[in-house]
């Protein structure tokens, strides 16, 4: 006999962002103004909250978490309207999912090969970057098509693939897409408008964190809307560029080096 028991959790497409611990990250941010005393209530590293802060925001249709120019300590953290929505909502749900489940776990014996089986159908993908946003235009070309994403905050994304992918995913104007992007394939470059460039995609940012490796360094770009994109560079890159947080820059990415998907 198998006992049934379950959590609820958070999905965008097929990446997993979280569960009740990152509900009661953003409560705890709601209730504190920091990110570092909700990161140390729910047992999370600084840097893991805010990748967390980063992934939900990055998904969400408006952000669930802004910088405050304020603060008890001149600055710190707040938790938007969207944000205090999203918490209420998912307590309430989950409430509900623990009656169901109550209910439900004496129905009989589950089939171990068939957990496994669900297992294998919910894949992940190592790509950093997710964002999602709603396809404006679909140009279609004789291999290639280039399709056009509007995301959170008005910028825009160009993707390049090919005209079958176009069609097994249903891309067309109006539908919702999340744009798969590798944080090798993020280049930056400060903002110059004499520079000529072929990646298509320009987005332009602030650095919101610079964390730095034993070789290499990954770069945080907050994006207009509460988007955020990561980066991996050098350290000789992040010196040569002078990067420091709270500087402008472009992130810049070609458009064979996005891959879309959808989630139905």
């Amino acid at each position: 006999m198998f006992e049934l028991k379950g959590t609820l959790s958070l999905h965008a497409g097929q990446r997993h962002l979280g569960g009740l611990d990152r509900i009661e990250l953003l409560a705890r941010i709601g209730d504190t103004g920091s990110i570092s005393a909700a990161a140390r209530a729910v047992g999370m590293s600084y840097k893991g909250a805010w990748d967390a802060i980063d992934a939900m925001n990055n998904l969400s249709d408006e952000p669930l978490v802004t910088r405050a120019a304020g603060g008890k300590r001149g600055g710190g953290t707040q938790l938007t309207v969207r944000g205090q929505r999203l918490v209420e909502v998912f307590r309430a749900v989950d409430a509900e999912h623990q009656r169901f489940l109550q209910q439900f776990g004496a129905g009989g014996d589950a089939s171990m090969q068939d957990l496994h089986l669900l297992r294998r159908f919910m894949l992940k993908t190592s790509a950093r970057n997710h964002l999602s946003g709603m396809v404006v235009a679909v140009h279609r070309g004789a291999v290639n098509d280039t399709i056009e994403l509007d995301m959170q905050g008005g910028q825009r994304i160009v993707a390049s693939i090919t005209c079958e992918s176009t069609r097994h995913l249903g891309l067309a104007p109006g539908r919702t897409a999340i744009a798969l992007i590798k944080a090798s394939s993020v280049l930056l470059a400060l903002p110059d408008p004499a520079m000529k460039l072929s990646a298509r995609n320009r987005l332009a940012g602030t650095v919101s964190a610079i964390h730095l490796g034993a070789a290499n360094a990954e770069v945080s770009i907050g994006l207009a809307g509460g988007g955020v994109i990561v980066a991996i560079v050098t350290q000789g890159s992040v010196e040569a560029l002078g990067l420091t947080e709270g500087q402008a820059v472009l992130a810049l990415i070609k458009a064979s080096s996005i891959i879309l998907g959808t989630t139905d």
